[in-house]
């Protein structure tokens, strides 16, 4: 009825858009789906309304999850796939008070797992963590740039 041009979301999401985008491709939908960037707090923490539910220890550790992946984009190429993903994984669950529910990197416009570093032009991690009871995502591109 309204027909928009553009939609608009945010990247924090980044499954959601992948998939929004597969769906306007197939349905063949004139609309151009507009990826914005995460918006973080200054300490890196990707920005939810989901972050005032965790208790201020929970807020304090809950930026080692950006800091962690950033860091992870450092060890591409030079590490596999399931090094890095093995190193997310590890060094997020030393924190007692965080639990990683999953952790895949994945082709960017299929959301299909990758094995090699060589299996996409797109390669992105994304993750969801319990952080105390709060389930939290987040995600990073590991872009050409890194391979």
């Amino acid at each position: 009825m309204v027909k928009p041009e553009r939609a608009y979301f945010g990247e924090k999401d980044f499954q959601q858009i992948a998939v929004i985008w597969e769906m306007t491709r197939q349905l063949e939908l004139p609309v151009e789906i507009m990826a914005c960037p995460i918006l973080r707090e200054p300490d890196g923490l990707a920005m939810s309304s989901r972050n005032v539910r965790l208790t201020g220890e929970q807020r304090q550790k809950a930026p080692l999850i950006a800091r962690i992946l950033k860091e992870s984009t450092t060890f591409v190429p030079g590490k596999s796939v399931q090094e890095v993903k093995e190193y997310v994984i590890r060094t997020i669950n030393q924190d007692p008070v965080m639990r990683v529910e999953y952790y895949e990197i994945v082709d960017g416009k299929t959301l299909e797992s990758i094995r090699e570093w060589s299996d996409t032009t797109e390669p992105v991690g994304c993750l969801t963590i319990f952080c105390g009871k709060v389930r939290l995502i987040d995600n990073i591109k590991y872009g050409l740039h890194s391979i």
